[in-house]
């Protein structure tokens, strides 16, 4: 369906009742379209996003369900998510309601947590248990020095004001130069948690192009008289 083109209608003050619109579009599967961010081949440059194109070109993920098409989109970008070990997260205040949701998935599919200290005393107030690390101002051993030392497997970083945003950047390079996933959306965070409990729950199908296709042919079309 040209999605942007019926929001364009819409926008033009078309209804949505008047656009013919099927009645179901489940077709079988999800695709997930990713962009490729080679940031590790610019020195300098921050992996966080604003208006400008820096992508070098785009892959997608293919799979039945959300979580597992998100986990192989992230994965032929290049940023596959781990399975286990340790994630940092640290967040801006407006953000931290949602990462303890976050942080809560991980924590149950065995991640040791770790976060600054605003974020880590919002985590304990929600029964989650996270060690506190220092920020880069506060002195070694702070967020950057776990990086960097292998310490860390994942982390989700949202920016807050200006200081912390020089942290950010900071934390989000060292990430960036050692491979680590880093992610600066709590949106993003929820989908990467979902994805790898999706992908403790069973090996990523394999769907081709072809299956694809014959999933879409065999679903039943609706009737005109059916869509209202």
């Amino acid at each position: 369906m040209p999605v942007a083109k019926l929001a364009c209608r819409v926008l033009l003050g078309e209804r949505l009742a008047d656009l013919d619109l099927p009645a179901d579009t489940s077709n079988g599967h999800v695709c997930v379209k990713e962009v490729v961010l080679p940031f590790d081949r610019f020195a300098g440059a921050d992996s966080l996003l604003g208006p400008e194109m820096r992508s070098t070109g785009e892959v997608m993920g293919i799979a039945r369900d959300f979580p597992t098409a998100f986990a192989k989109a992230q994965a032929a970008a290049g940023a596959a998510l781990p399975n286990r070990g340790r994630a940092f997260i640290t967040v801006a205040d407006g953000d931290k309601p949602a990462a303890t949701g976050v942080a809560t998935i991980l924590h149950d599919l065995g991640f040791e947590i770790i976060a600054t200290r605003g974020t880590a005393r919002a985590m304990r107030r929600m029964g989650i248990p996270v060690e506190t690390i220092n920020k880069i101002g506060e002195g070694s051993p702070h967020v950057v020095d776990w990086i960097e030392r292998g310490g860390v497997d994942l982390v989700i970083n949202t920016p807050v004001g200006t200081g912390a945003r020089a942290d950010g950047y900071e934390i989000r390079s060292a990430a960036i130069a050692r491979g680590i996933p880093c992610i600066t959306t709590m949106a993003g965070g929820m989908a990467a948690a979902r994805a790898i409990a999706a992908a403790r729950r069973s090996e990523p199908e394999v769907l081709s192009l072809q299956e694809i296709h014959d999933l879409r042919d065999a679903a039943p079309k609706a009737k005109p008289s059916e869509v209202a």
